[in-house]
């Protein structure tokens, strides 16, 4: 799965200075990955870059994520492939600011900032940077989404245009109408 040199788990406190490494998993590893993410197949996946001391008990991590995966497409269940290519960013911190309590709370401003583990296993974070980086809704070449409308027996089912701010009045002025109508 590694480079020669570079262990997949990492213990946190002996990141003294920039640790580089490189995980490229082999074919069966990529079709384990493939299988427990649900998805085809990981044709390549490249996971390079280094943990780096960041100040006193904390580390950043900084990498490049590449991988070509398959996926169903979600219309026609063809195979859909994707190139990705993404920068990855943690920053691991020995102790997390305190986070305001209440019913809105500001996102901060270091959105890629977690507690430091004692070990970091870097094929988790790279399992979990191609989980997150995967098309939600992987479409085979030229098909369009398609409109799926589900609703009780007997009742219409609700458009997209319903969905819209004013479809409510429009419907009840309908019903308005159609009163007015019967009785005057």
């Amino acid at each position: 799965m590694a480079d020669e040199n570079t262990a997949t788990t990492v213990r946190a406190r002996d990141i003294t200075r920039p640790r580089p490494f490189t995980l490229t998993p082999d074919a069966d590893t990529r079709a384990a990955l493939a299988a427990e993410l649900g998805i085809l197949a990981i044709r390549k996946l490249s996971f390079r870059g280094e943990l780096l001391p960041d100040g006193p008990g904390d580390l950043r991590l900084v990498a490049d994520l590449g991988a070509t995966v398959v996926q169903p497409c979600v219309v026609t269940l063809e195979p859909v492939t994707t190139r990705i290519d993404e920068r990855i960013a943690r920053h691991y911190v020995s102790e997390m600011p305190d986070i305001p309590e209440g019913d809105e709370v500001e996102m901060p401003e270091d959105d890629t900032m977690e507690p430091l583990p004692r070990d970091i296993d870097l094929t988790e974070v790279m399992v979990e940077a191609l989980a997150l980086a995967l098309p939600p809704w992987p479409r085979a070449e030229g098909v369009d989404a398609v409109a799926l409308s589900v609703t009780e027996p007997g009742k219409q089912a609700m458009t997209d245009d319903d969905a819209k701010p004013f479809a409510a009045l429009k419907s009840l002025r309908g019903k308005l109408e159609g009163d007015e109508g019967e009785n005057g």
